[in-house]
């Protein structure tokens, strides 16, 4: 998401707090100014357009919640992240009501303000996209009302092309994660085509399996929040290592929560329940059973079996006898049981996907 036009203004009236918050910003290639207060931040957003401001909630003069009211009602185009010394969650729900892209509590990491930022921005362009296209849609509608059918023909095309533009989007934020590792488009593509499959085996609709099949492809996004040195890493993990490479799961979810595109929500709840097993002994939050989303059960058992069937760096493609041996030993343990026996029911299905594609 970022390129060099890019721009964030950074609202705190503390220097060693906007200081830092500007070079790490920069450093990661956006364009960042700072601000003191409410007025030197109308003066900014008055000389030029801003992508993001990052605006303190308690400054001196106006608060930081009436400074995100003025901005989302004058620059609707721009996104507000709020940041606070204080968890006060009244105040929290006050803003994220009032249109607040991200609420952040000092002291934070470096990596929760470039995913919040990160997330701001894609959420800020699938709403752009979405509010263009809900006014092309209206406009063509009201200019041509005595062409009914050609106007129908027009917005499923529209819709057709919006689809496509999703999808391509979602595949090339899943590749932006994969990049980093020694994953692989093919892996990325095998494993939504599992879930899409397990997903339909199970009874459910075709929309949702179409949208599984798409939203699949995030769940390991998160990795982009994981440094390189346990990302790429060749030897054994250590305890430490096992836990850095783990918060991919909790990073992911918090990339694409928030927004109110429907596949982005599943894909947050994809990235954020996949590793979880159905003994309650997976992370990040140890859920068990059906507390774990019915498309992080289904994900699951999709990218282990991918794993398993594939080769890595790490490991040699295991013979399909064992591969269907240990899913079925996951069985209660590692996975649901019922989507376990759906599986091993599938199996042939799922063997011509990875013939098809490459295993």
């Amino acid at each position: 998401m970022t390129t060099p036009q890019t721009a964030i203004l950074i609202v705190d009236d503390e220097d060693q707090v906007s200081g830092p918050l500007k070079r790490l910003l920069t450093k990661n290639g956006y364009w960042c100014t700072t601000a003191a207060n409410a007025t030197e931040a109308r003066a900014a957003l008055n000389e030029r357009p801003f992508d993001i401001v990052l605006c303190d909630v308690k400054m001196p003069g106006e608060s930081g919640v009436e400074l995100l009211q003025d901005v989302l009602g004058t620059y609707p185009e721009t996104a507000v992240i709020m940041i606070t010394g204080v968890d006060e969650p009244d105040l929290a729900k006050v803003a994220l009501e009032a249109g607040a892209y991200g609420y952040l509590v000092k002291p934070f990491t470096s990596n929760e303000i470039l995913i919040n930022t990160t997330s701001a921005l894609i959420r800020r362009a699938l709403e752009s996209e979405s509010r263009t296209h809900k006014e092309q849609l209206v406009t063509t509608v009201r200019e041509r009302t005595e062409e009914i059918w050609n106007t129908v023909r027009y917005i499923e095309k529209a819709d057709t092309k919006l689809r496509m533009s999703i999808e391509e989007m979602v595949t090339r934020l899943s590749l932006a994660a994969e990049m980093r590792d020694d994953e692989t488009a093919v892996h990325i593509e095998r494993m939504s085509r599992y879930s899409e499959l397990l997903a339909r085996a199970a009874g459910y609709d075709t929309e949702w399996c179409a949208e599984i099949r798409l939203a699949s492809r995030l769940h390991d996004a998160g990795k982009i929040a994981v440094p390189d040195r346990v990302l790429r890493k060749r030897g054994r993990f250590t305890p430490s290592d096992r836990a850095v490479m783990q918060l991919h799961a909790e990073a992911g979810y918090r990339l694409f929560s928030g927004s109110e595109a429907e596949l982005l929500q599943l894909g947050a709840s994809i990235a954020w329940t996949h590793h979880e097993r159905w003994d309650g002994s997976g992370y990040p939050r140890g859920l068990a059973g059906d507390e774990i989303p019915i498309e992080g059960r289904i994900a699951s058992i999709a990218d282990v079996f991918d794993a398993l069937m594939s080769k890595r760096p790490y490991k040699p493609a295991f013979p399909l006898e064992k591969v269907v041996n240990l899913m079925r030993e996951g069985s209660g343990t590692h996975f649901d049981p019922t989507l376990t026996s759906i599986f091993l029911e599938s199996l042939d299905k799922f063997l011509a996907i990875t013939q098809s594609l490459g295993g």
